[in-house]
């Protein structure tokens, strides 16, 4: 006899115990006595997956012990790791749950196929006259280019949508302009720019802007002075400016010139341009403080020669004449008539 023979033997006999185990699956009769070809296994310590193996062997009511083991027969292939020596122990793979019984002739069940499965189905029988209808006289149309025609067709259709999508863009912008009260809404209208801000033009207008409009980020809001001021501190660097404003910087500047030159109300350019009262106030304070300081370093005066060239000629007996801030000519025909006596 071999030495494998013996071994196998020797493997065999040291299986024989005090207890024969056996399978606690229904209508199954294996046993541990002098088996080797067959393993069992105990229930798992999870929770989930040792229901799984009640509901699979059909023991809902079962005590499980430590005597309750379920052989390897229930188990596919795939859910079972064979030993790599003679002295080794088959092992199942983790999350293995038993599915072969005598209830299914142990055959694994083919999972349902899904709804959304995309099956080959049967093609109908077609009739020789049908397939004669359905061949295609151009051969090897792969190969083939569109024609000039449609290609023209396309593009220009592409075009007329482009054209259209620009087109209803810019109506959409006209009218959330015409909608909003702010600079651009006037833009076109030289009176209305007059009438609001006392600039003789848009464009003289926006000729100041672009002097000032290096500068603006330099500004401080006067809130800010005022609590750096209670606290005794100087304002060194300029306020940050905001990512979220609720009015561009040309309209802050425009808010401010209508409240200077009509004179609205602050709780009514409130409403115009849609902010809080306090938020005019505030642009309208931040504003005079910033023109203030940037214009006050402009020199507005005349030199003495200047004057002296471009004095009228009514104001010659005067030399020390410096800014002449009204004139105006009066004649007097009253005729002198002596009191009575």
């Amino acid at each position: 006899m071999s030495r494998q023979k013996i071994l196998k033997t020797e493997h065999l006999q040291r299986q024989v115990k005090n207890y024969s185990e056996h399978c606690c699956v229904p209508l199954c009769t294996a046993s541990a006595k002098f088996n080797g070809v067959l393993s069992f296994h105990g229930f798992p310590t999870e929770l989930e997956l040792r229901r799984q193996w009640l509901v699979k062997i059909r023991r809902d009511n079962f005590t499980i012990s430590s005597h309750s083991k379920v052989c390897s027969r229930h188990f596919a292939t795939d859910q079972l790791i064979e030993p790599k020596t003679l002295d080794g122990r088959r092992r199942l793979v983790k999350g293995a749950v038993p599915t072969l019984f005598e209830w299914n002739h142990f055959t694994a069940q083919t999972p349902r196929a899904s709804v959304w499965e995309r099956r080959e189905r049967p093609t109908e029988p077609v009739s020789r006259e049908e397939q004669e209808e359905r061949i295609d006289v151009r051969d090897h149309d792969y190969c083939s280019t569109p024609e000039p025609a449609s290609l023209d067709m396309s593009s220009q259709a592409t075009e007329d949508d482009s054209k259209t999508v620009e087109d209803l863009q810019k109506q959409l912008q006209e009218l959330r302009v015409q909608r909003e009260f702010c600079l651009q809404r006037f833009a076109g209208s030289d009176d209305n720019i007059q009438f609001y801000t006392r600039f003789p033009s848009y464009n003289h207008l926006m000729a100041f802007w672009f002097l000032i409009e290096p500068s603006i980020y330099k500004m401080v809001r006067v809130t800010r002075a005022i609590s750096a001021a209670k606290r005794n501190e100087e304002v060194v660097t300029h306020a940050r400016p905001s990512t979220r404003q609720l009015l561009q910087p040309i309209d802050k500047f425009f808010l401010f010139l209508c409240f200077l030159s009509v004179g609205l109300k602050e709780r009514d350019l409130a409403n115009r341009f849609n902010v809080h009262q306090s938020t005019v106030s505030r642009i309208i304070a931040t504003w005079t403080s910033f023109l203030t300081t940037l214009l006050g370093s402009q020199c507005i005066w005349l030199t003495p020669a200047e004057v002296q060239a471009h004095l009228p000629e009514a104001f010659k007996d005067f030399p020390d004449t410096q800014v002449i801030l009204d004139c105006r000519a009066e004649v007097s025909n009253t005729i002198l008539t002596p009191p009575p006596k």
